[in-house]
Order: C-alpha cells, then structure tokens, then sequence
C-alpha cells in the first residue's frame, strides 16, 4: 500500500506546533546524540518503513533491527538513530504512536488469524481511526489480515439504508451492477435468508450477512446450497466478532470473516526510545 507520507508529516509538525519549548529550554543547539526504539511485550512490527521515512524527514539517521510483520520479544531493538538531539526529542511522541497503533492493530490481526487456523479470510471493517485508515488498514495487511476497503470507491457495497432508499435487494444490485465497471465487486449486505436469496439471484458477487448468529447463518448457507447458488458467491459474516466468539463463525463454513474489533478494539503495543 502506498500512503501520502507528507501527510503524515504535517501531524509531526502539528504536533511540534510554533516549537518544542521544553526541548528548547533544555536542549543545546546542535547536541548530537544517539538512540533506540525498544519493544516493551511481544507483538508483530508494523510501521517501520513509515517511520524511517519520518526520521529521513528531519535528517535524523536509522538503522532498523527488525522489519514489517517480523515478531518482536520484549526488549527487542527495532530501530537505531542518530541526530540532532533537539529533532529527535520533538518527534519522538508522534513517531512512537504511530508505530505502536500499527503493531497493535497487527499484532491483534495475527492472533486471530492463528485463532482460526486459517480457514477462513480475516478482513478488517472501515470502523478506523479518520485520517489513519490508510495506515490501520496496512497494518492489518502486515498482520496477515484482508484490508477489505480501503474507501468507498474500492467496490460497490449495497447497505441497509441503500436498500430502504432505492425499495429492493434486486433493485438495488441491478441498478449497482448497471453502473460500475465490471472491474468493480458488487456486496450486499443482508440480515435474512429471503434477503440474500435475493440478492443472489440477482447477482451479487458478495453476500454479507450482518449481526446473525452461526445457527441463522448455517440457516442461510443451506438455503443458498438448496438453489444451487452457494457456490457462485462469497459469503462474508460480520457483526459482533471477537476473539471470544470467532471459532464458532469460523465452523459455519463462511468465506470472510470481518471485524472492527481489530481496529477499533486493538491496544497500542507498548514501545519506548532511549537515549543511549
């Protein structure tokens, strides 16, 4: 994936605001120093690349230790630098928290990845942070996880408020399907075995089954195997899905599974800079 690091620039300089003034007060011009990027507890790296890009920013020299999707024990160097003392203490935070945000959100990802052995696709949701999905959902991707989308252009995906609007699932997928490129997927989201009956006839490539429970999805599943029509469409579940409950989604024979709980839900992996 490939995000706008000037971007992600103007939040350090955000952060930084006119000055540093605690660096300022303390901190001699021109003072050389060098440092390093701890892991605190075990996790999966992800956002190493995007920091040396930030540090390179600010003329501060890296050399990174571990790399995106590697795993970290506690302890672990990630990245050495060296610089201009005053530079590396103003931008300290802002790098710090991007980095643990993304391996927290990898991290999770894995985890619930390894959880269902694999038999089914783990995809994240767009509940992400405004103005960091591109970097959330890159972390999910270092972490093993489906990015699903990453904006409203990447494919069509048929909501409930859509379909109230337009008065149809079948409505509403052929007019879908009448206007993007055949390029472009087309999803419903439904919350009855009528409705996704419907939306499979009328041919959508995906079928999301929202906030149902394994029985009522096995319900659905065997209602699209009965037509003929399980085979001609993914069936993606979501709603509610945790690492509590995940096991019991993945037995239904879904394709997809995708949940905000790894962006929404993920916890930032602890990580320090030290001076050395």
């Amino acid at each position: 994936m490939k995000y706008d690091v000037r971007e992600i620039i103007k939040m350090v300089y955000q952060d930084i605001g006119f000055e540093d003034i605690t660096t300022k007060a303390l901190i001699p011009p021109d003072k050389l120093i060098k440092a390093k990027i701890i892991s605190r507890e075990k996790g999966i790296l992800s956002g190493i690349d995007l920091v040396n890009n930030i540090f390179q920013e600010f003329s501060i020299n890296t050399s990174i230790k571990k790399h995106d999707g590697e795993k970290l024990a506690e302890d672990d160097i990630i990245m050495e630098i060296d610089g201009d003392a005053s530079t590396i203490l103003s931008v300290e935070r802002t790098v710090l928290n991007i980095l643990m945000r993304m391996s927290g959100i990898s991290t999770i990802t894995a985890m619930l990845i390894e959880k269902v052995n694999n038999n089914v696709i783990i995809a994240g949701t767009r509940k992400t942070t405004p103005g960091l999905q591109f970097l959330e959902k890159e972390a999910i991707r270092v972490g093993g996880g489906d990015t699903h989308r990453f904006r409203l252009d990447d494919c069509i995906l048929i909501k409930d408020n859509h379909i109230a609007i337009v008065g149809s699932v079948k409505e509403a997928v052929e007019m879908a399907k009448g206007y993007v490129s055949f390029t472009k997927k087309v999803e419903v989201e439904v919350e009855s075995t009528k409705d996704a009956l419907e939306a499979a006839m009328a041919g959508a490539d995906i079928i999301m089954l929202d906030n149902m429970n394994p029985d009522e999805i096995r319900n659905v599943l065997n209602a699209l195997e009965n037509k003929g029509l399980r085979n001609k469409i993914l069936i993606e579940v979501s709603g509610g899905i945790n690492p509590d409950n995940i096991v019991d989604y993945v037995k239904t024979g879904v394709d997809v599974i995708s949940t905000g709980y790894i962006t929404h839900s993920a916890k930032s992996l602890d990580m320090s800079l030290e001076i050395i």
